[in-house]
């Protein structure tokens, strides 16, 4: 089987033995999976897949500080550069001084920038290869001066103290649209503790404004990024709430709810991809109680009027800046 993800192509005409490879942050490529040990990644799409394949799958936060896992590392440059370096420096972080590192990515992921983030850390460097609109470079650990940990920014809003790691949607800012979400839910929120559901939840600010009103909580993210940040979000502020890793509804069979609230995603990596939006729309009726509502805030012009209509019969424009919509549906008795 060849490898089909362009960085992994160029991996696989280093001709290298990979015999004990540990794959950082990879895209899903089944050429990559059968090559490796494991992998570490925030993804937990991409953890399944390899678990699939009998193969070892942790995310950072999985890892005990200096927890050995591999010799042979190959860390796949993500688009968020911040996240990036919090990646080699977490690398410096486990691995003994003078490991080998081998970094690929994509010329429009930002590979060609990799050299001076390197010289910046102290790290050396070498250039391995060139293709497939795509670079490879060498490097190894050192002994850092500032932590990985130095990535999580702190900031305030709405009364809250909001944990946000790079890599997690509307890193280190409040999105505008989920301002406008909550603007919309205060004027609708019931007296009596709902049990609700933050699908996608980022950084936790809406799990923290909502568990802060006194309602049940339970929120999930594909991301491992987003989910630690949730729990460190809840815990500054002295709030409690379930999270967990969860493709949409895929950890939560069988279990209902009287709202879910979100602000979905629409892009993976640089491409849309309605996928996760689709599917959050279309199974919400499964996972809710009679009479419990959806409500979410996307951009204008994103298609979900259509998709809310099928799923639920009936829909309403709860708020419009403009540039952001707020939908509500309610699950009807029939």
């Amino acid at each position: 089987m060849s490898a089909q993800a362009p960085a992994c192509q160029l991996l696989e005409r280093q001709k290298d033995n990979y015999a004990a490879l540990w794959a950082i942050g990879p895209p899903v490529d089944s050429w990559l999976i059968d090559q490796a040990t494991g992998v570490v990644s925030g993804d937990f799409d991409a953890l399944r897949e390899w678990q699939a394949k009998g193969k070892q799958a942790r995310t950072p936060f999985d890892l005990a500080a200096g927890e050995p896992f591999g010799k042979e590392i190959v860390l796949f440059w993500p688009k968020a550069h911040q996240l990036g370096i919090w990646w080699l420096k977490w690398l410096c972080e486990q691995l003994p001084e003078g490991t080998p590192i081998e970094i690929v990515g994509e010329h429009q992921g930002g590979i060609k920038r990799v050299p001076k983030m390197l010289d910046e850390l102290g790290m050396p460097w070498d250039k391995r290869d060139n293709a497939r609109r795509c670079s490879l470079f060498a490097t190894r650990t050192v002994t850092l001066d500032s932590s990985s940990d130095s990535a999580w920014q702190t900031f305030e809003t709405l009364g809250l103290i909001l944990l946000s790691h790079p890599g997690v949607f509307g890193h280190g800012k409040v999105d505008e649209g989920t301002l406008l979400l909550l603007e919309s839910l205060e004027s609708s929120l019931p007296k009596k503790p709902l049990k609700v559901l933050d699908m996608g939840c980022g950084d936790g600010i809406i799990s923290a404004w909502l568990a802060q009103r006194g309602h049940h909580v339970t929120a999930v993210d594909v991301s491992a990024f987003a989910v630690e940040a949730c729990k460190r979000t809840l815990a500054a502020n002295g709030l409690e709430g379930r999270v967990f890793s969860s493709d949409v509804f895929s950890a939560l069979e069988g279990e209902q709810f009287d709202w879910i609230v979100s602000n979905p995603p629409f892009h993976k990596e640089r491409d849309i991809s309605y996928g996760p939006s689709q599917r959050l729309i279309s199974a919400a009726p499964e996972h809710l109680n009679v009479g419990g509502r959806l409500i979410l805030v996307a951009n204008g012009f994103l298609p979900y009027p259509d998709h809310l209509q099928r799923a639920f019969q009936d829909f309403q424009t709860l708020a419009d800046n403009r540039r952001f919509k707020v939908y509500g549906a309610i699950k009807s008795g029939r």
